[in-house]
């Protein structure tokens, strides 16, 4: 075992001690829009907003440009198909046994029939796509957002979440490539993919909001709460006293 990964497993024991340690000074369950960095957070959120105007946004549209319909399809599947690895690590770790046999059917039968993922035939045989991660584990098991963190390029997330995107680093096919070239040109191919996918959404949010960052934030929270409670969030309390 090399110095890099017993340096990411001694990273990821303090994070999570934090995690847990903050957890105890608030309500384990709460999704509120905590936003203390919001300075800091606005800042990284602009650094973002340029990079993704004058880099991001014109590779994702010339790669959309050149890229037939069928080969964005098949690499987009590709991508998804080895998300299901996490997926499926992530059902098992908050039980859930059944979800865990529809994905670990989804990698099965994308990885053999559909040709290594490039076809999705697993969704029209009654495996539908899931979402889970390790920030929802974390979610599933009480432990709350903390603070909501905009990382470089990555975009918005909290201390729960960027704490789950290192710990799926771990078990994410891509991440354990031996050549480093190689995993570089696959995570950058996978960004500029998921970019393309978003550029319509991306025209929306800038046209229909009057504070994208404020937008953003709660898109981002109102998603993933949904996300953590599989659709099913519980009432808070202006909830309740409106009934």
């Amino acid at each position: 075992m090399g110095f890099d990964t017993y340096f990411k497993k001694g990273l990821f024991t303090m994070a999570l001690a934090l995690m847990l340690g903050l957890s105890g000074c608030a309500s384990l369950t709460s999704q509120k829009e905590n936003d203390p960095l919001e300075l800091v957070n606005r800042g990284v959120y602009q650094f973002n907003e340029k990079a993704d105007q004058y880099v991001l946004e014109p590779v994702a549209r010339g790669y959309q440009f050149v890229t037939p319909n069928f080969v964005d399809t098949g690499i987009s599947n590709f991508f998804s198909n080895l998300d299901d690895v996490v997926v499926l690590i992530n059902d098992v770790l908050q039980l859930k046994l059944n979800q865990a046999l529809s994905d670990g059917g989804r990698v099965l039968v994308n990885s053999t029939v559909g040709v290594l993922g490039f076809v999705d035939m697993a969704t029209d045989m009654g495996m539908p796509k899931h979402n889970e991660d390790f920030g929802q584990t974390l979610g599933a098991y009480g432990i709350g957002t903390g603070p909501y963190i905009v990382l470089p390029i990555l975009g918005p997330s909290t201390l729960r979440d960027t704490l789950g995107i290192f710990a799926d680093s771990f078990v994410d096919p891509i991440q354990q490539i031996d050549d480093s070239d190689a995993m570089w040109a696959a995570i950058a191919l996978e960004g500029v993919d998921a970019r393309a996918d978003l550029i319509s959404t991306k025209k929306i949010i800038d046209r229909a909001s009057l504070n994208p960052y404020e937008f953003i934030r709660s898109g981002y929270f109102q998603r993933r709460e949904y996300l953590v409670y599989d659709g099913n969030p519980p009432l808070d309390d202006g909830d309740l006293d409106d009934e």
